[in-house]
């Protein structure tokens, strides 16, 4: 395999009873910087705490500065997430791994995990997700007592003191290069080895991936203000060439060509999910042609709401349903588990399942601090860029979805719809590693906008995180509020098609939109913004000193003339007349919505009427069914849907 499980013999630092150079003398060294981090202040970030944390850690464990701030970055993004594990139980900037203790501190948030087909064929599935048994965890998730062990710092301090756990980094550095026989240099190039086993992976396809998107953070450099406001910087080394020679030399284990569609990037693992019968019914997914038999249209992006292993036990059961791959938090491992040919059951609604791939990640979308890691950030990046390369997709928000943008199927489906990965996903930070960062596109006269907040600054109301009905903790968010008026005392949007009134819900969409969405600009009020936002008039806030979104142009779509309003579809499904007699017509079903004459909608994508027959085990049986009618999509509410062609007329949005 490409990749596997962590050895646990291969966990950063070796014997956890060794002290890495410096070892208490060093711990002591840092007694001073052991405190709480400082706030952020009334008039701007904190500076200067973090950043010398990092600087003594180095110094003490003569592990270059830069290299220990990458590798941070990668792990965090410098975030303390204050004090609370990641989904792999990691904790602090270095995301120090203690599972065992962590293992009751990421709650379940109700999310399921999978849809199925999303047709009548079968209904959907929402079992509780699979957390771990702490008796079974393997050691690499444990690296936090290892680094107790090296520094003399005890564990409760590496987990909640950030100058403490940035020193258990360090030292496991310093631990790792020494057990490869290298000196302690101060050149970053020499520690490609040690930066490989910090990743905790048994392979060198893991290791390598991990170890050259550190260097390459030291390459590019970076800068930001932390989750608790404090600016740190690493200063950019564009000329850096690392010995990767020493990879080599770690003992790993050589990856293997399993047959993964997955870039070379990356460390792929294949774990397939089982196509066989059971009974009368037969699991998980269905056997495809794509793309010579239908394009494959949409990217989906979901979180697991469950831990790793839980989740790879769910996906090769038969009679649960499927996805195409899963990102691993701790180091972006990429499992494989449905061919890009194949049609996997992951979005709720068919059409989209038959014309998309679904990827996973693992974490919480409830859970802002059981975090997206940047090594995953990065690992889906480059597989999203391969797939859309290899299959034409184009990178935007109107073909990357999250599965909170597809739309209900049918009007029954619409409240059942689910919502991850919700309102943290760093939609902004994940296109700029794409290569596609959302900008500016079109003066004030463009009629639309990108929504486009500054994530940390954006801090928008939430509740139900741990509690219903309760308040999230402050966190910044891709996601902008939507009121009935320019006044934020005001009803919010409601969205019809739940039945329910809306609410700040962490998982109510109804009155959301989220970065990188294109929507056509209905009015303007000092600092506000009214968009046509599922049939009525939606306003956020968008104040020219911090804009929670930017001008653009392009098409957009308003019933046509004479017509006082149109139907909008969950599916862009053929007309009866293209079904051949084989194929049973599937109804072309209106949603409970409709777009108003005058109101207008962005296109993101014009399309055949379409319909994979797929309800049989074996694959001879299946058809692809495409019509004559033509539909467009559009970006209606926080879901995309569809409208007829042949209701519409298409104009510049200028």
């Amino acid at each position: 395999m490409r990749g596997s499980a962590i050895d646990p013999t291969s966990a950063p630092g070796g014997r956890r009873t060794r002290r890495a150079a410096g070892g208490m003398a060093a711990a002591a060294l840092l007694l001073p910087l052991l405190g709480a981090a400082p706030s952020p202040s009334a008039t701007g970030p904190a500076t200067g705490g973090l950043q010398r944390a990092f600087a003594s850690a180095a110094a003490a464990y003569h592990v270059p500065q830069s290299v220990l701030l990458a590798v941070s970055y990668l792990q965090s993004r410098w975030d303390t997430h204050a004090g609370a594990p990641s989904v792999t139980g990691g904790y602090g900037p270095m995301h120090l791994t203690d599972a065992r203790t962590a293992l009751t501190a990421v709650p379940h948030h109700g999310e399921g995990t999978e849809d199925a087909r999303g047709d009548s064929a079968r209904p959907a599935l929402h079992p509780e997700p699979r957390v771990p048994d702490a008796s079974a965890l393997p050691a690499r998730l444990e690296t936090l007592p290892t680094a107790a062990g090296l520094t003399g710092i005890p564990a409760a301090g590496l987990r909640t003191d950030p100058a403490a756990n940035v020193a258990g980094g360090a030292a496991l550095l310093a631990a790792a290069q020494q057990e490869l026989g290298r000196p302690l240099s101060s050149d970053p190039a020499d520690w490609y080895g040690a930066v490989a086993r910090f990743s905790g992976a048994a392979d060198t396809a893991t290791a390598a991936a991990y170890a050259n998107d550190v260097y390459d953070v030291l390459r590019t450099g970076a800068k930001r203000t932390t989750d608790d406001g404090q600016v740190v910087a690493l200063a950019a080394r564009p000329g850096l060439s690392a010995d990767t020679a020493q990879l080599k030399r770690a003992g790993l284990a050589p990856a293997a060509d399993d047959g993964t569609e997955c870039p070379a990037a990356v460390s792929c693992t294949w774990v397939p999910a089982p196509y066989e019968e059971f009974g009368d019914d037969y699991g998980n997914h269905d056997l495809g042609d794509r793309p010579a038999s239908q394009s494959i249209k949409y990217i989906v992006i979901h979180d697991t709401e469950g831990a790793w292993d839980g989740v790879l036990d769910l996906i090769k059961d038969p009679t649960y349903v499927s996805w195409n791959y899963t990102i691993r938090s701790t180091d972006g491992l990429i499992a494989q588990h449905v061919k890009a040919k194949d049609v996997a059951w992951h979005a709720g609604n068919w059409y989209v399942n038959a014309k998309s791939i679904g990827i996973e990640h693992e974490g919480f979308l409830a859970a802002p601090d059981a975090w997206y890691t940047e090594a995953m950030y990065r690992s889906s990046a480059r597989l999203v860029r391969y797939l859309a390369a290899r299959y034409g997709i184009p990178l935007d928000r109107q073909h990357l979805l999250g599965h909170d943008n597809v739309p209900g199927p049918t009007a029954a489906t619409v409240p059942g719809m689910h919502t991850d990965p919700g309102p943290y996903w760093d939609w902004r930070h994940y296109f700029e590693l794409l290569g596609h960062p959302f900008r500016r596109a079109g003066g004030a006269k463009g009629g639309m906008v990108t929504i486009l907040p500054d994530y940390a600054r954006n801090q928008p109301v939430y509740s139900g995180c741990t509690t219903a009905g309760e308040p999230c903790a402050a966190h910044g968010s891709s996601e902008v509020r939507l009121y009935s008026d320019h006044d934020e005392d005001s009803a919010l949007i409601k969205d019809i098609g739940l039945g329910t009134a809306p609410t700040t819900g962490v998982n109510d969409v109804s009155s959301r939109v989220s970065t990188g969405q294109q929507y056509a600009v209905a009015d303007r009020w000092g600092g506000w913004t009214a968009i046509w936002y599922l049939g009525q008039k939606a306003w956020f806030r968008n104040p020219g000193g911090q804009p929670t979104a930017v001008a653009a142009s392009g098409r957009v779509i308003t019933p046509r003339a004479g017509l006082t309003s149109i139907p909008v579809y969950g599916r862009a499904y053929p007309e009866r007349a293209a079904y051949p007699a084989e194929v049973p017509a599937q109804a072309v079903s209106p949603l409970p919505y409709t777009v108003p004459a005058g109101q207008r909608y962005v296109v993101g994508d014009e399309l055949p009427g379409e319909y994979y027959y797929a309800v049989t085990f074996t694959a001879d049986s299946h058809r692809v069914v495409t019509g004559a009618d033509l539909y467009y999509q559009i970006q209606y509410g926080h879901r995309v849907a569809y409208v007829r062609a042949a209701d519409v007329e298409v104009r510049p949005s200028v």
